[in-house]
């Protein structure tokens, strides 16, 4: 007997099997956790992956239906092994974004005393974030990169890590049985982290007026001015950008593209405008999703940018084309009036 469909409040193509497969870089315990419960529906099967970008390969591939991953921290920026994945390969899309508090603590396996601890275990960029923070508590402590901050704790638990103490979030300490040293470690106590939900390609979130899109684009190669012509696309059309930075692109040295957040979604006008300017200017533009915004933030619409002036304008040129003489009917009336 066939089976109906799946129903999820996830955007995107409807999952494969009886339920949705997500894969998130794990393993259990990881701050992107808990960013998935916030959007993960009931009867989710949660695939924890060794790094982002295997995360998003699982959905390439078909084995995870989403991913969930981070994307941008409020004090190390982008998370460029999720910015370079998404970058290349099979196209994938942004369908939605989380954003988590960052809170640290310092876990050591029970009996571990402060001067037992030379070498602390946490993912690269946990670290940046409690550097200073360690480098007081602990001098001449080691930092032992590990591919999550819950893999540190568990490999912690295991008692093979090769390390004395793991920075890691409360509920990797609880999951795996550590004690915590000390709590509410940070160099910048009110960091967060922007995760986002990844889907192949298929239908797009509907506008909300408070929206992202994200993009890649390549500069054309030694033409002086390149990148102000990149930003002309947005300025001139109102379109504001929420995130820019540049990344290699893996061709040569010097050759860059860039990741962006423009605020606003691509069913919009403007945005749409901006895209096409994009398009006839760069060597390759790599649409990466349109989605509501976390924060809910609405889009700032300058005069003379909103859907209506660019079909105004759009109507205005079909009524030359069709033989008109150019007058603004509108613009008549408003005179007339006054």
């Amino acid at each position: 007997m066939p089976t109906s469909p799946v129903v999820t409040n996830l955007p995107g193509p409807r999952p494969a099997g009886d339920h949705v497969r997500i894969a998130f870089l794990g393993p259990f315990g990881t701050f992107t956790e808990q960013a998935l419960w916030q959007v993960a529906p009931a009867g989710a099967e949660l695939l924890p992956m060794t790094s982002a970008p295997t995360a998003l390969e699982a959905v390439r591939s078909g084995e995870a239906d989403r991913a969930v991953v981070p994307i941008e921290n409020s004090i190390e920026g982008g998370v460029n092994a999720t910015l370079d994945s998404l970058s290349r390969g099979t196209p994938l899309v942004i369908v939605a974004e989380m954003v988590i508090p960052i809170v640290f603590q310092l876990a050591v396996r029970p009996g571990t005393r402060p001067e037992d601890i030379h070498r602390i275990g946490t993912h690269p960029h946990a670290w940046a974030q409690c550097r200073k923070w360690a480098e007081a508590t602990f001098p001449g402590a080691i930092h032992m990169p590990a591919t999550s901050t819950a893999a540190a704790a568990q490999l912690l638990s295991e008692g093979n890590a090769g390390f004395d103490a793991a920075l890691c979030n409360a509920t990797s300490v609880d999951r795996y049985g550590l004690e915590a040293l000390f709590t509410e470690v940070a160099d910048n106590p009110g960091a967060v982290t922007r995760f986002v939900v990844v889907s192949p390609p298929g239908s797009l979130p509907a506008p909300t007026g408070a929206d992202k899109t994200t993009v890649q684009v390549a500069l054309p190669n030694n033409q002086s001015g390149s990148l102000l012509t990149m930003l002309e696309q947005f300025s001139v059309r109102g379109v504001d950008l929420s995130r820019i930075e540049s990344r290699p692109s893996g061709d040569h040295l010097g050759s860059y593209t860039f990741s962006i957040d423009i605020v606003g979604h691509i069913a919009e006008e403007r945005v749409q405008a901006a895209l096409v300017g994009l398009r006839r200017t760069s060597p390759d533009v790599r649409f990466m999703g349109s989605y509501p915004r976390v924060d809910g933030v609405r889009a700032e619409v300058l005069d003379g940018t909103s859907d209506a002036d660019f079909r105004q304008g759009r109507d205005w040129v079909a009524g030359i084309l069709a033989g008109g003489d150019g007058t603004d009917v509108e613009a008549e009336d408003a005179r007339s009036l006054q």
